[in-house]
């Protein structure tokens, strides 16, 4: 009854509020680098950085094969990122993440563990899906416990809007996921109320709520401290049905 009435509550505040503008991804909140971090940010960024400035992405150049692609927007410190791609070979992973500190870390995992299959945007990701990402060329879209922007005042903060999903639509293939993660319970209705206004999405849940876990989303370390505190987490997944 709780998660229906807060669901309601979610749909409410997208259909009557205005629709925010796009805005940006993140809010600046950028450190120095120093020591290991900025060692492995000038050592390994021309390996595997890419720059919005250089236009649409050619994936079998970029990568040197054809492959599933799939893009995660917002990938911290790299940690469940770069266990997907070890984990799946097979498969091209693209990273958006502005905050320096986090892609140095990622840069930093990669110089012990190196994998080709990784290529990184230290930049916004809605400028980066509009100037890189071609039309229909996305297997995966994943959102991992992005920021949930809990007060109301801040909603437009939320990465999780009607303008950003209608962005997204376009770069998905035919069948393609949208993957989206969080742990808070205000955040997955919301999600849950902006999906539902979406006709070219269906809901993978059979509840047309949330699915388990998938086998690719690895649990990280946060993950699991929250879960020994009874913390609840929600996947949500929903498929591309049309343009």
């Amino acid at each position: 009854m709780l998660l229906l009435l807060l669901f309601r509550k979610q749909k409410a505040l997208i259909m009557n509020e205005k629709i925010y503008p796009q805005i940006k991804t993140f809010m600046p909140r950028q450190r120095r680098l120093t020591g290991s971090r900025l060692n492995a940010f000038d050592q390994l960024w021309g390996t595997y950085g890419l720059a919005a400035l250089s236009g649409t992405i050619d994936f079998s150049k970029t990568f040197g094969r054809n492959a599933p692609t799939v893009l995660e927007i917002g990938f911290g410190t790299g940690e469940t990122l770069h266990e997907m791609a070890k984990n799946h070979p097979e498969w091209n992973f693209i990273g958006i993440e502005v905050y320096r500190p986090g892609v140095a870390a990622l840069l930093a995992k990669l110089r012990v563990e190196p994998t080709g299959n990784i290529r990184i945007f230290a930049e916004d990701a809605n400028m980066v899906i509009q100037k890189c990402i071609p039309d229909n060329s996305l297997e995966k879209i994943l959102v991992f416990f992005p920021d949930p922007w809990p007060k109301r005042r801040h909603f437009k903060r939320r990465i999780i809007n009607e303008n950003f999903i209608k962005l997204i639509q376009h770069k998905l293939k035919a069948q393609g996921i949208l993957h989206i993660a969080t742990d808070w319970e205000d955040y997955a209705m919301h999600t849950l109320a902006v999906m539902q206004n979406q006709p070219s999405f269906v809901n993978l849940a059979d509840n047309n709520q949330f699915v388990l876990r998938p086998n690719y989303r690895p649990l990280t370390k946060f993950e699991q401290r929250g879960l020994k505190r009874g913390h609840q987490i929600f996947d949500l997944m929903f498929q591309k049905i049309s343009d």
